[in-house]
């Protein structure tokens, strides 16, 4: 008897719950990586007129990787350093990058 009851502690497959939860789980995990992992596009021009003419009705802003920031033209640091290039605001904005407050006063 005491076999029994051991045997079905620890065998016991007749619950579906238990799997589904871990199934639930699995593809709740999957979809929260899937969606953090997407890599959104930014195209980097080295001259002002290339950047307008890749995006027409936005404003073409100054990147600089370095800060993680990007300028607007007017600013002291547009087109300014060597490790930055031209590119579209919208783009620059969905990839993460903030505006600069320098210059804007």
């Amino acid at each position: 008897m005491r076999f029994r009851l051991a045997a079905n502690l620890i065998g016991r497959r007749d619950r579906p719950v238990a799997s589904l939860g871990i199934g639930t789980w699995a593809a709740v995990v999957l979809v929260c990586c899937a969606q953090q992992a997407a890599a959104l596009p930014l195209t980097p021009f080295r001259y002002e007129t290339q950047a307008q003419r890749h995006c027409p009705g936005d404003a073409v802003v100054w990147l600089d990787f370095r800060r993680g920031r990007y300028y607007l033209k007017g600013q002291s640091r547009y087109a300014r350093g060597f490790d930055g290039s031209f590119v579209c605001r919208n783009e620059a904005r969905e990839s993460g990058y903030r505006r600069s407050l320098l210059g804007l006063r």
